[in-house]
């Protein structure tokens, strides 16, 4: 999977643009970030979710999902899209899009 192809999904999603956060390609609903590309280029950060949750998904599933320690006490997750499917970084994004969007937009999308 690349950053592209999550943005390609993404922007079907109401009030999801393209921006930047901290000098990467971003994802951003209503001016906050949904998702962005890591600065090593080839992974991607997801926040909304809590440690617990990211603490199993390391876990379950280490070569896709990851942290460091400057993340260790936010609720976010790193993904390597390398080995990232669709289908294991959707539902994380989408969640974290209906926390960010809208009554209108979530009634759309």
């Amino acid at each position: 999977m690349t950053f592209d192809e999550v943005t390609t999904f993404a922007l079907t999603w109401p009030e999801v643009e393209q921006g930047t956060s901290y000098g990467t390609t971003a994802l951003k609903v209503r001016k906050k970030m949904l998702a962005r590309l890591k600065e090593d280029g080839g992974s991607m950060v997801i926040p909304g979710v809590p440690p617990e949750e990211r603490d199993m998904l390391v876990e379950r599933d280490p070569k896709v999902f990851y942290f460091t320690d400057h993340y260790k006490d936010y609720p976010i997750v790193l993904a390597r899209l390398s080995r990232a499917t669709r289908a294991t970084i959707e539902p994380l994004l989408r969640r974290q899009w209906q926390t960010l969007a809208s009554k209108a937009a979530l009634a759309r999308g």
